[in-house]
């Protein structure tokens, strides 16, 4: 079993990880710096009620994350760790959830590995630095099923209240997913409980109150931007409902693909991207999987202590019901990582009490083919394609590399190893990427690059305008929404005016075309980061891959 100092030591690991993801600068294209803008808006304007994506009226992610990123940015300033750091607290807020819930389902000691599982899974770490909605889900979501459990067991309303408060906070951080999530979870535990007169419950019904004036603020919000004005050109439509939007319209276009939100059909989709997002317990979670489901059948479903349905019901059928959608990204299941954890460690402490050394062999069998295919890629990828240029930072890489084989040679019991082993390599290889290679790949990342150029050269923003296309990293990190200006623009202005340009390639041809010309050229490399491939990895023929952006001064 592992002890309490074993846990200090592998949640440092895992601290200094999340630490170092927190830093990581600049933000990265395209959603996480879309939501900073939205925030850095709010708090720029002071105006908390009205979503707005540049210049106009955003409908789509609702308000939680931009409120609590807008407040980070009133206390810290505007940084990328300052927009990250409320989905972070968050995230530890739901790794106690989970550790409480797996408590309750079972023991302390399957709680406190099940919050382990959950801060080590591999989407759960890249959601922390690439910032979403689905950080603050996950987080509100668990605790809101933690409390719910928590008030089945002991019918004290308190948990009722904070449940429906933290479901609340789910659903005002990305619609009614947080309510599915955890009304079926629910569901499923008290079927199994059989406690069929939690139905009849008359503190439901404050719970429902409760959720209802959580999400007053964000509703409210909605109504005064949408449904009070409805002559708002809104996706195409006038009269739209940002409350009827909220409530159904968020979802059902996902699910059918209206909107043009038709990504991919694949129905097996979000299963095979479990397969890596939840790395390196992938393995024991299906091997936990495959033993609850056999178990339950072959106990008929009846109830027996010990065993439960809240965690494979609700991360099965949930996984089910997404996976309908015509739109899908992989982050979508992050909100069913915590009870997936849960499973995984209720499993893995049943190899360690059953003695079944030949199955934690199996695994640590898994585990090493990983940690050198783990390996192999950081020597790809911070030798080959980004080599690391700092020393200091390279004998920190070699002493850390040092640690981790020496857990992994270390003659020691079998299920520590198969435990520590999982959480050293995965701080490991994502502190190296955090701290070199994503810091190196998002420099490619030319609208942020470009800002930091026209801060340093006192390029006077006021002045500044994007043809042809925008950069939301150039407005996040010049603090600044810079207009878009067109060709008849530029022709009519003034001889002694002197303005700035942002464009890109096909801008400057059709500039040139145009026959408009400039007296200063600044250029940047690009590269769209979220879409890696061999060629742009390969040192040799990157240049081949990459386009350019420019801040041209035409006078």
């Amino acid at each position: 079993m592992i002890n309490d100092k074993t846990y200090t030591w592998l949640y440092f690991f895992v601290g200094i990880t999340y630490l170092s993801g927190l830093f990581i600068a600049p933000l990265m294209e395209n959603d996480a710096i879309e939501y900073a803008t939205v925030a850095m808006r709010m708090f720029q304007e002071g105006d908390y009620g009205n979503i707005i994506n540049r210049f106009d009226d955003y409908l789509d992610k609702p308000h939680l994350l931009f409120w609590l990123s807008g407040f980070s940015f009133s206390i810290f300033g505007i940084s990328d760790w300052a927009y990250r750091l409320p989905s972070v607290i968050v995230t530890f807020l739901g790794a106690y959830a989970t550790f409480r819930l797996g408590s309750i389902l079972y023991s302390k000691d399957i709680g406190k590995l099940a919050a382990l599982v959950f801060l080590t899974t591999q989407a759960t770490i890249l959601g922390n630095h690439d910032v979403r909605t689905d950080a603050l889900l996950t987080g509100t979501v668990i605790i809101g099923i933690w409390q719910l459990a928590e008030f089945i067991d002991n019918n004290k309303i308190k948990h009722v209240v904070f449940g429906a408060i933290a479901i609340a906070f789910g659903f005002s951080a990305k619609g009614q997913i947080a309510v599915l999530t955890a009304g079926i979870a629910i569901l499923c535990h008290i079927l199994y409980l059989r406690k069929w007169e939690t139905f009849w419950n008359w503190k439901w019904l404050v719970g429902l109150i409760v959720f209802l004036l959580a999400s007053s603020p964000m509703l409210y919000c909605y109504y005064h931007q949408f449904d009070l004005q409805p002559e708002k050109l809104v996706h195409g439509q006038h009269n739209v409902s940002g409350v009827k939007f909220i409530f159904w319209g968020q979802s059902f276009e996902r699910l059918v693909g209206d909107r043009s939100f038709v990504d991919n059909p694949d129905y097996f989709f979000l299963y095979h991207s479990f397969l890596w997002a939840f790395l390196p317990w992938t393995a024991l979670a299906l091997g936990a999987i495959f033993q609850k489901l056999k178990s339950l059948v072959q106990l008929r479903f009846s109830y027996q202590k010990n065993m439960e349905f809240l965690t494979i019901g609700g991360g099965l059928i949930v996984l089910s019901i997404i996976s309908f959608s015509s739109f899908k990204l992989p982050h979508y299941i992050n909100v069913l990582f915590p009870l997936f954890s849960i499973l995984t460690a209720q499993y893995m402490i049943g190899l360690f009490s059953g003695n079944k050394t030949k199955s934690i062999k199996s695994y640590l069998i898994i585990l090493y083919v990983m940690g050198v295919v783990f390996l192999i890629l950081l020597v790809l990828l911070n030798l080959w394609s980004f080599p690391v240029d700092n020393w200091l930072l390279a004998l920190l890489y070699l002493f850390i590399l040092g640690y981790t084989i020496l857990v992994f040679v270390k003659k020691e019991k079998l299920f520590r190893k198969l435990v520590m082993g999982s959480v050293v390599l995965i701080s490991l290889v994502n502190f190296i990427l955090h701290t070199n290679f994503y810091p190196k790949l998002i420099k490619y990342q030319s609208g942020s690059e470009l800002a930091y150029i026209a801060k340093a050269q006192s390029i006077p923003l006021e002045n500044m305008y994007f043809f042809g296309s925008f950069s939301r990293s150039f407005d996040f990190y010049a603090e600044k929404f810079i207009p878009e200006i067109s060709l008849e623009q530029l022709n009519s202005k003034s001889k002694d005016e002197v303005i700035w340009v942002y464009t890109y390639d096909d801008g400057i041809e059709k500039l040139k075309e145009a026959g408009i010309v400039w007296e200063k050229e600044i250029k940047a490399e690009h590269f769209r980061i979220t879409t890696l491939n061999a060629q742009f990895l390969n040192p040799g023929t990157r240049p081949e891959s990459l386009t350019y952006s420019y801040l041209l001064k035409i006078q």
